[in-house]
């Protein structure tokens, strides 16, 4: 066989293996073709084509497994029991650039799945070649490895310590002052997946100078990059106090309110629950908040969007009005309570429903004024049904019984209490009959109307036990009526009359 014969043979073979990578990994790109390939076991054929001499193949090769174990954690796992990991760990250090962003996807592919198979990624020594890779000349290598550092640092404490530990923080906080708005966003959102588990953690991202960066960004108008800047805020200021202050002293506020109009839903969704993590800590955070406008920004954006995206929003508001008196009525003066029952009805999630609940609860259970505010939108009889209603979860259940009771305790206005006589369960009915034997002694004009709207008369229906708190109600509310107006308004009293014209005999 002649020299160009032989050539012509290996030129056959490395075509041959080229257009075999590409095509798998063109057919790995659509979910009908994985099951086939997995069960023509292309994953061995492909682990050889690592090594191979070619560039090319060995990056094709690398992309194809990566693609294969993105679809799911059985393919992901194949990989890590077919010892490939390590294979890519090592040609992470010594490749080129294209096979390194290849390699860093099959880590991150296998990665996303469960804590297990992020932890066989960092058993295999990824995390110090995924370190290493951040500091590359190439942002696309930069953007690959910290896309793998957060799929790795996102499923818990451990992980995120890990990926900690191994430096990446500060060269992820460098990664976010590049030019490069995509690696931007990926740096971000791994800061965001590392901060999320716990004050330690956040304070590391803190300590490397991560806030003032963040902040600088939130203005930018890639909404891609907003939504991981607000989402790693917000990840920052959840853990504590002294967390939240250093966000706010960021000074993002007012800007951050220009926002909550952005295009982009999820860069909206993020902004208040940013605006949620801080209210939450103290009353001075919240007082902040409402000064620079951001609860009557937050009742218009609760306007105008629907459903998961509101909830954030319904539970900043009640974190606000929670603090304290003076805040739950800056909520009310604001607009807060109609938008809220305009939710409470919209809504069909049972979470978001218990959400608004209790956020209604937190702003009527201040004083009179409060839940009669609350009680003015006619959201009393909607509680009840909530709590009522066999089909509503447990969740819903207990935070609707929890509101009701609250606003029940302060409320003083007798016409949005009078519905619930007739429908509420003895457990509710005892308070509502309560606030009645409160007012009614009083008020002159509130005791007449008592009587001709019917609520004394529903109120001598009531069967309560003997010395309960509920008949002592009952009795209070009695003692404000002459005895014959009690009688005539008693079960039986009717015939008691008809009775007494049968036995009475004219003169």
């Amino acid at each position: 066989m002649s020299q160009r014969q032989v050539l012509q043979v290996f030129e056959s073979y490395q075509k041959s293996r080229t257009q075999f990578v590409q095509t798998v990994a063109e057919l790995a790109t659509r979910p009908q073709n994985i099951e086939t390939l997995q069960n023509a076991g292309v994953m061995s054929l492909l682990r050889p084509l690592l090594l191979d001499v070619v560039p090319t193949i060995q990056q094709t090769a690398a992309l194809a497994l990566g693609r294969l174990a993105n679809y799911n954690d059985d393919l992901a796992e194949a990989i890590v029991k077919g010892d490939i990991l390590p294979q890519l760990v090592y040609s992470l250090a010594e490749q080129n650039r294209f096979y390194k962003k290849a390699a860093a996807f099959v880590l991150r592919a296998v990665a996303r799945h469960s804590p297990e198979l992020a932890q066989a990624v960092v058993d295999c020594g990824a995390l110090e070649a995924l370190v290493i890779s951040l500091e590359e000349f190439d942002p696309g290598v930069k953007e690959a490895a910290a896309w793998a550092l957060g799929y790795i640092a996102r499923h818990n404490g451990e992980l995120s310590q890990a990926v900690v530990d191994a430096g990446a923080v500060p060269l992820l906080v460098l990664c976010i002052q590049e030019p490069e708005i995509a690696l931007k966003r990926i740096a971000a959102s791994a800061l965001s997946d590392i901060a999320k588990h716990s004050p330690e953690l956040a304070q590391t991202v803190v300590d490397t100078g991560a806030i003032a960066h963040l902040a600088q960004m939130i203005l930018n108008p890639d909404a891609k990059l907003k939504r991981q800047v607000f989402s790693a805020l917000s990840q920052i200021s959840k853990h504590s106090v002294d967390l939240a202050e250093l966000v706010v002293e960021a000074e993002i506020f007012p800007a951050v309110l220009a926002c909550l109009r952005d295009p982009d839903e999820y860069v909206r969704k993020n902004v208040t629950t940013l605006m949620r993590e801080i209210a939450k800590h103290t009353p001075e955070l919240s007082q902040m908040i409402v000064n620079s406008g951001g609860v009557a920004a937050v009742i218009d954006y609760l306007g105008d969007c629907k459903g998961a995206t509101r909830l954030p929003g319904i539970m900043m508001l009640g974190y606000v009005a929670a603090h304290a008196e003076n805040l739950a009525m800056a909520v009310i003066l604001s607009k807060g309570v109609p938008q809220l029952a305009i939710c409470l009805s919209e809504e069909s999630e049972d979470h978001v429903k218990a959400a608004t609940a209790w956020s209604l609860g937190q702003i009527g259970r201040h004083t009179p004024e409060h839940a009669r505010a609350v009680a003015g939108v006619n959201v009393l009889p909607k509680l009840l049904v909530l709590y009522m209603d066999m089909e509503s979860s447990e969740d819903l259940q207990v935070k609707a019984k929890k509101a009701l009771k609250s606003i029940l305790q302060k409320c003083t206005h007798l016409p949005a209490l009078e519905p619930l006589l007739y429908d509420a369960p003895s457990n509710i009915l005892k308070h509502v009959v309560c606030q009645f034997s409160k007012v009614i002694p009083h008020d002159s004009k509130a005791r007449r109307l008592f009587v001709t709207s019917g609520g004394l008369k529903k109120v001598q229906e009531i069967k309560a036990d003997s010395g309960s708190p509920l008949q002592e109600y009952i009795n209070s509310i009695n003692n404000c009526y002459p005895e014959e107006i009690v009688r005539y308004y008693s079960p039986g009293y009717s015939e008691t009359l008809l009775e007494r014209v049968e036995k009475y005999q004219p003169a």
